[in-house]
């Protein structure tokens, strides 16, 4: 018998983006799909995302599509369509709200467009087990929306997380991370995983710390310095030196990362944004500053628009701006009073130009407009 209140389920959608334009064109499937920009890769524009098909092919998610036309000159190339992206995550979510686990409702946490956490509500009774349940909700998520996906069980959202991106290298065909014929993290059926506490150094302690989420590249290159390069090493370090060197919080947060541990739980509560933004490429340099002033307030007032759905005031406005070729700056202000009007967020938006130089052309634009904290806090 199994304690699903001891466990965490991970769900993650395959190839998400990628999926939903092939299940409204199924003469797709099977075919390498990019999704990018307007979908015309001879402009500029990068992808969002690219069907297994295509990543065999060495497409990636970020990559300029003209470079991906030439990895892959047999792809179909999209454009992006957030709308519907929007509400095929709506459907999946929708049916994991539906789903019950030890004979109640779970707790459904949404990290996104096509992941969220899951875990056993108050109440919960032993009984299924964990990669019987995991397929179960597999199973009800490609009944309702013909999608696919991978779950991920842990013992905390950590090791539920970390889970899911073996599961999803089942899925996808690659090499499944290398086990011990011991090991008490086997699947159930393709797409499922488990990592449990017991066997956490088995499954991660020689891997570098770059393979825990939530550890980049720059972390784990000051990681390094201090002589720690694996998990285990991480898990093992001392924690007022990793205080001392990293910081008094992220240092002891980063061990325990590295001991598999993740006392955060589950949470139900929707997100709240703290903020919108927008940016835009555009597909001539803007040499004018006229132009870069006239887009800049242009793009402010498509972002007022989604704030004001939001029903909170403006404190914040930031602005990005990308020159030829690619030297990126950003800069922010803090608004005097907040404010919802879009001539002054715009004017706001088009001052910030005057703190950068302004003698190369501009590649690309963007502004976010951050909001006042709502009632309660976030």
């Amino acid at each position: 018998m199994t304690d699903p209140d001891a466990l965490v389920l991970h769900v993650d959608l395959d190839q998400f983006i990628a999926a939903v334009e092939v299940r409204r064109r199924p003469e797709l499937a099977g075919r390498p799909v990019v999704v990018g920009g307007r979908g015309d890769p001879t402009e500029r524009g990068v992808v969002a995302t690219a069907s297994y098909e295509a990543r065999a092919a060495g497409v990636g998610s970020g990559m300029p599509l003209r470079v991906a036309l030439r990895k892959c000159p047999d792809a179909v190339f999209l454009p992006v369509d957030k709308e519907a992206y929007d509400a095929a995550s709506a459907e999946v979510m929708e049916v994991l709200r539906s789903l019950e686990w030890g004979g109640v409702p779970v707790v459904l946490e949404v990290l996104g467009w096509d992941e969220a956490f899951l875990a056993a509500g108050p109440g919960a009774e032993d009984g299924e087990e964990p990669e019987t349940f995991a397929e179960r909700v597999r199973q009800a998520v490609l009944d309702a929306t013909s999608l696919t996906s991978a779950v991920g069980i842990g013992d905390n959202k950590l090791q539920a997380k970390l889970a899911t991106g073996f599961a999803k290298q089942k899925v996808s065909g690659a090499a499944a991370p290398e086990r011990t014929p011991e090991s008490n993290v086997g699947t159930t059926g393709t797409g499922v995983y488990r990592i449990s506490s017991e066997r956490w150094y088995d499954e991660m302690g020689s891997r570098p710390t770059t393979a825990l989420w939530g550890i980049g590249a720059r972390t784990a290159a000051r990681l390094e310095l201090l002589g720690i390069r694996t998990v285990e090493e991480l898990a093992r370090s001392d924690a007022q030196v990793l205080a001392e060197q990293i910081g008094p919080t992220t240092g002891p947060w980063l061990r325990r990362r590295g001991r598999g541990v993740d006392p955060s739980p589950v949470d139900a509560t929707p997100w709240v944004p703290r903020g919108h933004g927008r940016e835009e490429t555009f597909q001539q340099d803007l040499a004018d500053w006229a132009d870069v002033e006239r887009e800049t307030a242009r793009i402010a007032r498509r972002v007022t628009e989604d704030v004001v759905a939001e029903g909170r005031a403006v404190t914040r406005v930031g602005l990005k701006i990308r020159f030829r070729p690619f030297i990126t700056l950003t800069r922010i202000h803090k608004l005097a009073e907040p404010t919802l009007d879009p001539d002054v967020l715009a004017a706001e938006a088009v001052a910030l130009l005057d703190r950068v130089e302004k003698d190369r052309p501009v590649r690309l634009l963007g502004v976010r407009l951050e909001m006042v904290e709502p009632e309660g806090g976030y």
